[in-house]
Protein backbone atom coordinates (compact mmCIF):
# COMPACT_ATOMS: atom_id res chain seq x y z
CA UNK A 1 0.00 0.00 0.00
CA UNK A 2 1.10 3.39 -0.88
CA UNK A 3 0.86 6.55 1.52
CA UNK A 4 -0.52 9.59 0.48
CA UNK A 5 0.57 13.48 1.39
CA UNK A 6 -0.33 16.56 0.33
CA UNK A 7 3.52 17.94 0.44
CA UNK A 8 6.62 16.12 1.48
CA UNK A 9 9.61 17.73 2.67
CA UNK A 10 13.01 15.43 1.93
CA UNK A 11 15.56 16.71 5.00
CA UNK A 12 14.87 17.66 8.09
CA UNK A 13 17.55 19.87 8.97
CA UNK A 14 17.13 23.53 9.93
CA UNK A 15 15.69 24.58 6.68
CA UNK A 16 13.40 21.51 6.15
CA UNK A 17 11.90 21.80 9.97
CA UNK A 18 11.29 25.62 9.24
CA UNK A 19 9.61 25.25 6.12
CA UNK A 20 7.39 22.36 7.92
CA UNK A 21 6.95 25.00 10.82
CA UNK A 22 5.60 27.70 8.67
CA UNK A 23 3.46 25.05 6.55
CA UNK A 24 1.54 24.20 9.57
CA UNK A 25 1.13 27.79 10.64
CA UNK A 26 -0.47 28.99 6.96
CA UNK A 27 -1.84 26.04 5.57
CA UNK A 28 -5.34 24.88 5.96
CA UNK A 29 -5.85 22.00 8.46
CA UNK A 30 -6.63 19.13 5.52
CA UNK A 31 -3.13 19.79 3.86
CA UNK A 32 -1.05 17.13 5.22
CA UNK A 33 2.43 17.60 5.72
CA UNK A 34 5.56 14.75 6.01
CA UNK A 35 8.64 15.60 7.11
CA UNK A 36 11.14 12.92 6.07
CA UNK A 37 14.74 13.06 7.96
CA UNK A 38 17.61 10.69 7.16
CA UNK A 39 19.23 10.88 10.77
CA UNK A 40 17.15 10.33 13.59
CA UNK A 41 16.07 14.01 14.75
CA UNK A 42 17.05 14.92 18.73
CA UNK A 43 13.95 14.65 21.09
CA UNK A 44 12.57 17.25 21.98
CA UNK A 45 14.11 18.40 25.75
CA UNK A 46 12.87 20.07 28.99
CA UNK A 47 16.80 21.03 29.64
CA UNK A 48 20.52 20.27 28.24
CA UNK A 49 21.75 20.10 25.13
CA UNK A 50 20.27 18.03 22.27
CA UNK A 51 21.84 15.18 21.28
CA UNK A 52 23.82 15.33 17.83
CA UNK A 53 22.53 15.85 14.37
CA UNK A 54 24.51 16.78 11.35
CA UNK A 55 22.49 19.89 10.70
CA UNK A 56 22.76 20.84 14.29
CA UNK A 57 26.41 21.17 14.65
CA UNK A 58 28.77 22.85 16.61
CA UNK A 59 28.45 25.74 14.76
CA UNK A 60 26.22 28.95 14.98
CA UNK A 61 24.27 30.69 13.24
CA UNK A 62 23.53 34.27 12.25
CA UNK A 63 19.72 35.80 12.24
CA UNK A 64 18.56 38.87 10.43
CA UNK A 65 15.70 41.25 11.82
CA UNK A 66 13.93 39.37 8.47
CA UNK A 67 14.69 35.86 10.23
CA UNK A 68 13.08 37.39 13.48
CA UNK A 69 9.59 38.06 12.05
CA UNK A 70 9.22 34.68 10.51
CA UNK A 71 10.16 33.11 13.14
CA UNK A 72 7.49 35.14 15.77
CA UNK A 73 4.95 34.65 12.92
CA UNK A 74 5.16 30.73 13.42
CA UNK A 75 5.77 31.02 17.36
CA UNK A 76 9.17 29.70 17.34
CA UNK A 77 10.84 33.04 18.81
CA UNK A 78 9.57 32.85 22.57
CA UNK A 79 11.22 29.50 22.70
CA UNK A 80 14.65 30.08 21.10
CA UNK A 81 15.23 33.59 23.00
CA UNK A 82 16.93 32.03 25.75
CA UNK A 83 19.80 31.08 23.62
CA UNK A 84 20.05 34.16 21.77
CA UNK A 85 22.72 36.59 21.85
CA UNK A 86 21.63 40.03 20.40
CA UNK A 87 24.05 41.71 17.85
CA UNK A 88 23.67 45.49 19.34
CA UNK A 89 26.85 46.73 17.15
CA UNK A 90 29.01 45.38 13.68
CA UNK A 91 32.53 46.71 13.48
CA UNK A 92 33.71 46.34 9.78
CA UNK A 93 37.57 46.74 9.19
CA UNK A 94 40.14 46.53 6.71
CA UNK A 95 43.22 44.80 8.34
CA UNK A 96 46.15 47.37 7.26
CA UNK A 97 44.25 49.76 6.10
CA UNK A 98 42.12 52.70 7.47
CA UNK A 99 39.05 52.07 6.30
CA UNK A 100 36.17 50.78 9.00
CA UNK A 101 32.91 51.46 9.84
CA UNK A 102 31.38 50.74 12.99
CA UNK A 103 27.32 49.79 12.50
CA UNK A 104 24.97 50.44 15.52
CA UNK A 105 21.06 49.44 15.95
CA UNK A 106 20.54 51.98 18.25
CA UNK A 107 21.12 54.19 15.06
CA UNK A 108 17.75 53.18 13.63
CA UNK A 109 15.82 52.81 16.62
CA UNK A 110 16.31 48.75 16.60
CA UNK A 111 16.29 46.35 19.42
CA UNK A 112 19.27 44.96 17.89
CA UNK A 113 20.69 44.37 14.32
CA UNK A 114 20.57 40.38 14.58
CA UNK A 115 21.23 37.64 17.15
CA UNK A 116 23.76 34.57 17.42
CA UNK A 117 22.43 31.29 18.28
CA UNK A 118 24.07 27.79 18.68
CA UNK A 119 22.75 25.20 15.98
CA UNK A 120 22.40 22.57 18.65
CA UNK A 121 19.97 25.26 20.65
CA UNK A 122 18.01 26.46 17.07
CA UNK A 123 17.59 22.44 16.48
CA UNK A 124 16.11 21.97 19.68
CA UNK A 125 13.95 24.65 18.92
CA UNK A 126 12.39 23.69 15.69
CA UNK A 127 12.10 20.09 16.99
CA UNK A 128 10.06 21.35 20.11
CA UNK A 129 7.72 23.02 17.92
CA UNK A 130 7.38 20.22 15.20
CA UNK A 131 6.24 18.07 18.35
CA UNK A 132 4.03 20.43 19.99
CA UNK A 133 2.04 21.50 17.18
CA UNK A 134 1.51 17.64 16.12
CA UNK A 135 0.26 18.63 12.69
CA UNK A 136 3.50 17.55 10.70
CA UNK A 137 3.91 13.67 10.16
CA UNK A 138 7.84 13.27 10.73
CA UNK A 139 9.57 9.87 9.39
CA UNK A 140 12.76 9.27 11.20
CA UNK A 141 15.41 8.08 10.37
CA UNK A 142 14.67 7.42 6.69
CA UNK A 143 15.51 9.16 3.49
CA UNK A 144 13.65 9.89 -0.10
CA UNK A 145 16.18 8.01 -1.96
CA UNK A 146 14.66 8.23 -5.35
CA UNK A 147 11.51 10.52 -6.63
CA UNK A 148 9.64 9.54 -9.97
CA UNK A 149 6.68 12.29 -11.74
CA UNK A 150 3.52 10.50 -11.50
CA UNK A 151 0.44 12.39 -12.84
CA UNK A 152 0.12 16.07 -11.62
CA UNK A 153 2.41 14.99 -8.68
CA UNK A 154 5.65 12.84 -7.66
CA UNK A 155 6.11 8.56 -6.44
CA UNK A 156 8.61 8.79 -3.86
CA UNK A 157 10.74 5.56 -3.10
CA UNK A 158 12.23 5.88 0.54
CA UNK A 159 14.91 3.98 2.90
CA UNK A 160 13.74 3.39 6.29
CA UNK A 161 10.82 3.71 7.77
CA UNK A 162 7.12 2.06 7.78
CA UNK A 163 6.64 2.27 4.10
CA UNK A 164 8.95 2.29 1.05
CA UNK A 165 6.93 4.17 -1.36
CA UNK A 166 4.74 7.90 -0.81
CA UNK A 167 3.14 9.64 -3.34
CA UNK A 168 2.79 13.67 -3.06
CA UNK A 169 1.66 16.70 -5.09
CA UNK A 170 4.66 18.63 -4.17
CA UNK A 171 8.43 17.33 -3.23
CA UNK A 172 10.24 19.55 -1.35
CA UNK A 173 13.96 18.90 -1.48
CA UNK A 174 15.95 19.94 1.29
CA UNK A 175 18.59 17.61 2.25
CA UNK A 176 21.72 20.10 1.19
CA UNK A 177 24.32 21.52 -0.64
CA UNK A 178 25.78 17.73 -1.69
CA UNK A 179 21.60 16.61 -2.10
CA UNK A 180 21.99 13.67 -3.59
CA UNK A 181 17.92 13.61 -4.01
CA UNK A 182 18.66 16.60 -6.31
CA UNK A 183 21.07 14.66 -8.16
CA UNK A 184 18.76 11.29 -8.57
CA UNK A 185 16.10 13.92 -10.01
CA UNK A 186 18.63 15.52 -12.92
CA UNK A 187 18.42 18.76 -11.71
CA UNK A 188 22.13 20.33 -12.48
CA UNK A 189 24.01 22.67 -10.25
CA UNK A 190 26.77 25.55 -11.31
CA UNK A 191 29.45 25.51 -8.90
CA UNK A 192 31.98 28.64 -8.82
CA UNK A 193 34.68 27.27 -5.58
CA UNK A 194 36.39 30.03 -4.24
CA UNK A 195 40.08 28.26 -2.81
CA UNK A 196 39.61 28.87 0.24
CA UNK A 197 38.30 26.91 3.62
CA UNK A 198 36.16 27.90 6.30
CA UNK A 199 37.45 27.24 9.65
CA UNK A 200 35.18 27.74 12.61
CA UNK A 201 35.18 26.97 16.55
CA UNK A 202 34.06 28.94 19.75
CA UNK A 203 36.65 31.35 20.91
CA UNK A 204 36.95 32.69 24.77
CA UNK A 205 38.44 36.29 25.30
CA UNK A 206 40.14 37.68 28.15
CA UNK A 207 37.69 41.00 27.18
CA UNK A 208 33.85 40.63 26.59
CA UNK A 209 32.53 41.48 23.41
CA UNK A 210 29.56 43.89 24.62
CA UNK A 211 27.69 42.14 21.93
CA UNK A 212 29.51 43.39 19.17
CA UNK A 213 30.27 41.43 16.10
CA UNK A 214 33.69 41.89 14.25
CA UNK A 215 33.63 41.57 10.04
CA UNK A 216 37.77 41.88 9.68
CA UNK A 217 38.61 41.37 6.11
CA UNK A 218 42.45 41.12 5.73
CA UNK A 219 44.64 40.49 2.10
CA UNK A 220 43.84 36.34 2.97
CA UNK A 221 40.36 36.44 3.60
CA UNK A 222 37.77 37.76 6.27
CA UNK A 223 37.90 36.84 9.77
CA UNK A 224 34.24 37.01 11.03
CA UNK A 225 33.59 36.97 15.25
CA UNK A 226 29.68 36.74 16.70
CA UNK A 227 29.18 37.28 20.01
CA UNK A 228 28.13 34.35 21.47
CA UNK A 229 26.02 33.72 25.36
CA UNK A 230 28.52 32.48 28.16
CA UNK A 231 28.25 29.12 28.68
CA UNK A 232 30.24 29.67 32.24
CA UNK A 233 29.70 32.88 34.22
CA UNK A 234 32.88 35.15 33.56
CA UNK A 235 33.10 33.48 30.10
CA UNK A 236 33.60 35.72 26.84
CA UNK A 237 32.76 33.62 24.15
CA UNK A 238 32.55 34.36 20.30
CA UNK A 239 31.82 32.23 17.28
CA UNK A 240 34.60 32.20 15.01
CA UNK A 241 34.50 31.99 10.87
CA UNK A 242 37.78 32.15 9.38
CA UNK A 243 38.44 32.31 5.53
CA UNK A 244 41.92 30.74 4.83
CA UNK A 245 43.90 28.91 1.85
CA UNK A 246 42.93 25.72 2.27
CA UNK A 247 46.61 24.46 3.43
CA UNK A 248 46.31 26.77 5.93
CA UNK A 249 42.73 26.03 7.32
CA UNK A 250 43.75 22.52 7.52
CA UNK A 251 46.95 22.63 9.52
CA UNK A 252 44.82 25.64 11.91
CA UNK A 253 42.21 22.76 12.11
CA UNK A 254 44.86 20.53 13.88
CA UNK A 255 47.66 22.35 15.72
CA UNK A 256 48.00 22.77 19.16
CA UNK A 257 45.90 25.16 21.02
CA UNK A 258 48.91 28.01 21.59
CA UNK A 259 49.94 28.02 18.22
CA UNK A 260 46.14 28.45 16.88
CA UNK A 261 45.50 31.26 19.04
CA UNK A 262 49.05 32.97 18.22
CA UNK A 263 47.75 32.41 14.43
CA UNK A 264 44.86 33.99 15.12
CA UNK A 265 45.48 36.71 17.34
CA UNK A 266 47.98 38.00 14.75
CA UNK A 267 45.02 38.17 12.17
CA UNK A 268 42.43 39.66 14.41
CA UNK A 269 44.38 41.78 16.87
CA UNK A 270 43.58 43.14 20.36
CA UNK A 271 39.98 44.45 20.12
CA UNK A 272 38.49 41.61 22.69
CA UNK A 273 41.85 41.41 24.72
CA UNK A 274 43.98 38.47 24.93
CA UNK A 275 42.32 34.90 23.11
CA UNK A 276 42.38 32.67 26.12
CA UNK A 277 40.80 29.40 24.46
CA UNK A 278 39.63 27.66 21.40
CA UNK A 279 36.98 25.06 21.09
CA UNK A 280 36.67 22.11 18.81
CA UNK A 281 37.89 23.20 15.53
CA UNK A 282 35.81 22.38 12.19
CA UNK A 283 36.91 22.93 8.36
CA UNK A 284 34.70 22.87 5.26
CA UNK A 285 36.02 24.33 1.33
CA UNK A 286 34.10 27.03 0.43
CA UNK A 287 31.92 27.57 -3.04
CA UNK A 288 29.19 29.30 -4.41
CA UNK A 289 26.58 26.30 -5.49
CA UNK A 290 23.33 27.12 -7.36
CA UNK A 291 20.66 24.53 -8.61
CA UNK A 292 20.11 25.28 -12.37
CA UNK A 293 16.18 24.89 -11.39
CA UNK A 294 14.66 25.24 -8.23
CA UNK A 295 10.88 24.70 -9.61
CA UNK A 296 9.49 22.27 -11.81
CA UNK A 297 5.95 20.65 -11.58
CA UNK A 298 5.31 18.63 -8.20
CA UNK A 299 9.23 19.67 -7.24
CA UNK A 300 10.64 22.52 -5.45
CA UNK A 301 14.62 22.98 -4.39
CA UNK A 302 15.10 25.01 -1.04
CA UNK A 303 18.16 25.80 1.43
CA UNK A 304 21.54 24.64 0.20
CA UNK A 305 20.12 22.31 -1.85
CA UNK A 306 19.56 25.62 -4.15
CA UNK A 307 22.11 28.11 -3.47
CA UNK A 308 24.92 27.50 -0.82
CA UNK A 309 26.62 31.06 -0.19
CA UNK A 310 30.13 32.23 1.31
CA UNK A 311 29.67 32.77 5.05
CA UNK A 312 31.89 36.30 4.97
CA UNK A 313 27.97 38.09 5.70
CA UNK A 314 26.18 34.90 7.39
CA UNK A 315 22.88 35.44 4.33
CA UNK A 316 22.60 31.97 3.39
CA UNK A 317 20.17 30.93 5.88
CA UNK A 318 18.61 34.18 6.35
CA UNK A 319 17.62 33.70 2.47
CA UNK A 320 16.23 30.30 3.14
CA UNK A 321 14.23 31.40 5.28
CA UNK A 322 12.54 33.83 3.33
CA UNK A 323 12.77 31.30 0.20
CA UNK A 324 10.67 29.64 3.13
CA UNK A 325 7.99 32.92 4.27
CA UNK A 326 7.58 33.31 0.25
CA UNK A 327 7.06 29.96 -0.59
CA UNK A 328 4.18 29.13 2.10
CA UNK A 329 2.32 32.31 0.91
CA UNK A 330 2.10 31.18 -2.65
CA UNK A 331 1.11 28.22 -1.88
CA UNK A 332 -1.72 29.67 0.36
CA UNK A 333 -2.86 31.87 -2.15
CA UNK A 334 -2.69 28.83 -4.36
CA UNK A 335 -4.88 26.17 -2.36
CA UNK A 336 -7.43 28.62 -1.88
CA UNK A 337 -7.71 29.29 -5.51
CA UNK A 338 -8.20 25.60 -6.39
CA UNK A 339 -4.90 24.76 -7.69
CA UNK A 340 -3.28 21.88 -6.23
CA UNK A 341 0.03 22.15 -4.31
CA UNK A 342 2.68 21.07 -6.97
CA UNK A 343 0.88 23.30 -9.87
CA UNK A 344 3.79 23.92 -11.91
CA UNK A 345 2.84 28.00 -12.78
CA UNK A 346 2.08 28.39 -9.19
CA UNK A 347 5.22 27.04 -8.03
CA UNK A 348 7.01 29.71 -10.68
CA UNK A 349 4.99 32.51 -9.26
CA UNK A 350 6.94 31.59 -6.00
CA UNK A 351 10.31 31.86 -7.96
CA UNK A 352 9.64 34.73 -9.73
CA UNK A 353 8.63 36.37 -6.46
CA UNK A 354 11.62 35.35 -4.69
CA UNK A 355 14.36 35.89 -7.59
CA UNK A 356 15.19 39.53 -7.29
CA UNK A 357 15.81 38.65 -3.66
CA UNK A 358 18.16 35.52 -4.26
CA UNK A 359 20.20 37.24 -6.99
CA UNK A 360 20.77 40.62 -4.83
CA UNK A 361 21.66 38.39 -1.31
CA UNK A 362 24.09 36.17 -3.41
CA UNK A 363 25.79 39.04 -5.62
CA UNK A 364 26.33 40.73 -1.85
CA UNK A 365 27.57 37.13 -0.43
CA UNK A 366 30.12 36.56 -3.70
CA UNK A 367 31.43 39.96 -4.49
CA UNK A 368 32.52 41.11 -0.80
CA UNK A 369 35.21 39.38 -0.06
CA UNK A 370 36.92 39.66 -3.10
CA UNK A 371 36.47 43.12 -3.21
CA UNK A 372 38.72 43.49 0.05
CA UNK A 373 41.34 40.25 -0.83
CA UNK A 374 42.38 42.47 -3.97
CA UNK A 375 45.97 44.35 -3.79
CA UNK A 376 45.48 46.89 -6.16
CA UNK A 377 46.36 50.18 -4.23
CA UNK A 378 43.75 52.30 -6.11
CA UNK A 379 41.42 49.98 -5.36
CA UNK A 380 42.31 49.64 -1.45
CA UNK A 381 41.81 53.58 -1.72
CA UNK A 382 38.86 53.17 -2.68
CA UNK A 383 37.57 50.21 -0.90
CA UNK A 384 38.79 52.48 2.57
CA UNK A 385 36.79 55.23 1.79
CA UNK A 386 33.76 53.50 0.75
CA UNK A 387 34.50 51.82 4.46
CA UNK A 388 34.90 55.55 5.78
CA UNK A 389 31.87 56.95 4.15
CA UNK A 390 29.30 54.43 5.81
CA UNK A 391 29.56 56.53 8.31
CA UNK A 392 29.78 59.91 6.41
CA UNK A 393 26.57 58.69 4.53
CA UNK A 394 23.62 58.21 6.73
CA UNK A 395 21.78 57.10 3.68
CA UNK A 396 24.33 54.56 2.00
CA UNK A 397 25.17 53.25 5.86
CA UNK A 398 21.17 52.56 6.08
CA UNK A 399 21.04 50.88 2.78
CA UNK A 400 24.25 48.59 3.78
CA UNK A 401 22.51 47.87 7.02
CA UNK A 402 18.77 47.10 5.92
CA UNK A 403 20.83 44.78 3.14
CA UNK A 404 22.19 42.67 5.96
CA UNK A 405 19.39 42.73 8.57
CA UNK A 406 17.21 41.31 5.43
CA UNK A 407 14.70 43.79 5.70
CA UNK A 408 15.09 44.86 2.03
CA UNK A 409 13.60 41.75 0.56
CA UNK A 410 10.40 42.23 3.50
CA UNK A 411 7.18 44.15 2.97
CA UNK A 412 8.00 46.72 5.44
CA UNK A 413 10.94 47.28 7.36
CA UNK A 414 11.38 46.88 11.03
CA UNK A 415 10.41 50.25 11.99
CA UNK A 416 7.12 49.53 9.35
CA UNK A 417 6.40 46.26 10.61
CA UNK A 418 3.49 45.48 13.09
CA UNK A 419 6.28 43.63 15.58
CA UNK A 420 8.14 47.04 15.69
CA UNK A 421 11.60 46.94 15.97
CA UNK A 422 12.27 48.01 19.28
CA UNK A 423 11.63 45.67 21.55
Amino acid sequence: MTDYSDIVIAGGGMVGASLALQLSAVLPAQVSICLVEGFPLPQPLAGGRPDYHPSFDARSTALSYSSRLIYEKIQVWDELQQWLCPIDSIHVSSRGRFGSSLLRAADYGWSSLGYVVENAWLGNALVQALYRQDRVEIISPSRVVAAQPQGPGMRLQLEGGKNPDLETALLVVADGVSSGLREQLGVTVHEKPYHQHALVANVAFAQAHRNCAYERFTDRGPVALLPLLASTPGEHRSSLVWTLAPQEAEHLQVCGESEFLEALQERFGYRLGKMLQVGERHCYPLALVQSNEQVRQGVVVMGNAAHALHPVAGQGFNLALRDIAGLAGVLAQGLAEGRPAGDLALLQRYLRRQQADQDRTIQFSDRLPGLFMQTDPVLGLARDLALSGLDILPSLKRQFVHQAAGVTAMAAGPGESSTGGAQ
